[in-house]
């Protein structure tokens, strides 16, 4: 697979680099000429997301978002959904678990997710992802470099071997601050929690505000050390960065 991604680029004309060279802008619209409707921006709707969802719409109106539906989103968070349908005129696909909440903990026992968050998170999340992603010929995320340790070394296009397609991340090179501005400066929705100390936002129970001092992504699992769903986790995925020779 990793050799038809290569071949792909190529066919593309693309001289080595040139991806990283590009804005978020061309990052997408490249992606949506390539793959049409096999591919999606998968959302949490936090900041970046929110970005991410605000540049496809000024390239295309049918662009394809979904969502990790965990079941313990906070309400504001489900609110901002519907917003965000109602503003950009789109459906969000809703990515939901195979157990609900009552099921996990009935089959896993109650709380699964202050006993073994990594578990929690692969029932919600990663399990979802990996149904939906087989529907897909590429995938975009919303990180950046500068977030986590593994995220330092994402590429703008990159091949994904741990879900066997090509994964776009547009805003990999962006700031927090350079995220914020363009909220502002286009006036972006975005969910009320940031503005009550939740720079970054997830399930209800291992999400916390953060203090003063504190790393962003602080208040996510802190009680375990713990910064990735293993979502975007390189060591797992063992992504290729984008590189055609």
């Amino acid at each position: 697979m990793l050799a038809c991604f290569e071949s792909l680029l190529a066919r593309n004309s693309l001289p080595r680099d040139e991806a990283e060279r590009w804005s978020a802008e061309q990052v997408l619209r490249w992606g949506f000429e390539r793959f049409g409707r096999d591919i999606a921006i998968a959302s949490g709707f936090g900041g970046e997301g929110m970005v991410l969802i605000d540049l496809a719409s000024r390239i295309k109106s049918d662009f394809r978002v979904f969502t990790l539906d965990t079941g313990f989103f906070f309400l504001e968070t489900y609110a901002l959904i519907e917003k965000v349908e109602r503003h950009y005129g789109i459906r969000v696909e809703k990515c939901r678990p195979e157990l609900t909440p009552a099921e996990q903990a009935r089959f896993h026992g109650e709380a699964l997710w202050a006993r073994d968050p990594d578990h929690c998170c692969r029932l919600r999340k990663i399990e979802p992802l990996k149904q939906k992603l087989r529907e897909l010929a590429a995938w975009v995320a919303a990180i950046r470099r500068d977030q986590t340790a593994s995220r330092a070394n994402v590429a703008k296009i990159e091949w994904d071997a741990r879900f066997n397609l090509v994964k776009l991340n547009p805003l990999a090179d962006w700031t927090h601050d350079r995220v914020w501005d363009y909220i502002q400066t286009r006036h972006v929705p975005y969910n009320p929690l940031h503005d009550r100390g939740y720079p970054s936002i997830g399930c209800t129970h291992c999400t916390r505000p953060v203090r003063i001092g504190e790393d962003l992504r602080a208040g996510r699992w802190a009680e375990f050390g713990k910064t990735e769903c293993g979502l975007h986790t390189r060591d797992a995925s063992k992504g290729v960065a984008y590189d055609p020779a």
